[in-house]
């Protein structure tokens, strides 16, 4: 029966054709990335990106009117809760509930109301905290993720049971997948929520307007991540929606890995920061490593990530220079 029932919904191949897709976290960092994408998509027909204000996806009722206000062909559901290590270790218990009920409500109603395809956009923080790098799939369930992001990343990775077990009992076509950390114009800068990077270059910036010599570090510097360019994790989700179909979760990365140490002193570089880096040895640096295979994605819909690292980072470090700017004028 699981057999007969991954034919039928691999075989279809998803013929995008004049298809409404509702993206959920549509006007989030990635999500607002996702939906200019699929606006220049021609086989695309209408895009939705309610917004969180007017649609709470942890409510049952708000979920059911969601999808009757819309209608949607397909659901990239992106939406989500998130963090870096500080604001992972204040908020545990919101981070699992608030994703974990959004995403398992968010799939069991659209396999309710017979919505083609229904992408689930995960974690790398959904890896085990030791995996062997380069991350592979296959070692997803290898052991428990690293403990500072474990409820948000173990929320994240309940869709992929879930998107596995609709497609055996139902057919349901679901797919997920497992983006790298992320980077690029209109990220999160706020310091009580954002990743490394904004982080980062926000302290240099900082630093730079009140003339202080030197910018404080989490840890010591030597673990390892990867980073993807958000433009380009946009152009793999949109692919993956056009052209994948099948059960198995798949990375979304760059195949590269930098330490911490050498991302602070680059970004110092690009911003033009003049002084020291100090690192606090008594916070934690997170996960030791992470970079990803990427194999399956270039295989499986042609994906590979396009932009150089350091021309990102110098499109980012920009764009957050024009932010500032504005932001000054605008309260001048």
């Amino acid at each position: 029966m699981v057999d007969r029932k991954e034919k039928r919904v691999t075989s279809e191949s998803n013929r995008c054709q004049g298809k409404h897709v509702l993206v959920t976290g549509g006007a989030g960092f990635l999500g607002s990335h996702v939906v200019d994408r699929l606006r220049e998509a021609d086989w695309c027909s209408a895009v939705f990106a309610p917004r969180s204000r007017d649609c709470d996806l942890r409510l049952e009722a708000d979920v059911l009117r969601m999808y009757e206000d819309f209608h949607p062909d397909i659901v990239i559901h992106m939406a989500g809760i998130v963090g870096g290590i500080g604001a992972n270790r204040e908020n545990p218990g919101q981070f699992f509930y608030d994703n974990l009920m959004m995403g398992v409500q968010t799939m069991h109603y659209a396999h309710l109301r017979g919505i083609e395809k229904f992408v689930a956009v995960g974690t790398i923080c959904a890896y085990p905290k030791f995996t062997p790098v380069p991350f592979r799939e296959d070692n997803l369930w290898d052991g428990y993720p690293e403990e500072t992001n474990a409820p948000y990343g173990l929320a994240k990775k309940m869709l992929l049971v879930q998107a596995q077990a609709y497609r055996q009992q139902y057919g349901f076509n679901a797919i997920y997948l497992l983006p790298v950390n992320l980077y690029g114009p209109r990220d999160n800068f706020d310091p009580a929520s954002s990743h490394v990077i904004p982080a980062l270059i926000k302290k240099c910036f900082d630093a730079m307007d009140s003339s202080e010599d030197e910018i404080v570090v989490w840890g010591d510097g030597t673990p390892t991540r990867e980073f993807l360019y958000v433009e380009d994790c946009a152009e793999a989700i949109v692919l993956a929606t056009e052209r994948y179909n099948k059960p198995d979760p798949v990375n979304i990365g760059a195949g590269f890995e930098i330490s911490i140490k050498d991302l602070a002193e680059l970004i110092v570089e690009l911003t033009g920061f003049k002084g020291r880096i100090a690192w606090d040895t008594s916070k934690p640096g997170g996960q030791p490593r992470r970079c990803l295979d990427v194999s399956r994605a270039e295989r499986e819909f042609g994906f590979r990530a396009r932009t150089g690292f350091e021309e990102g980072l110098s499109r980012t470090i920009e764009w957050y220079r024009a932010y500032r700017s504005q932001q000054a004028r605008g309260h001048g």
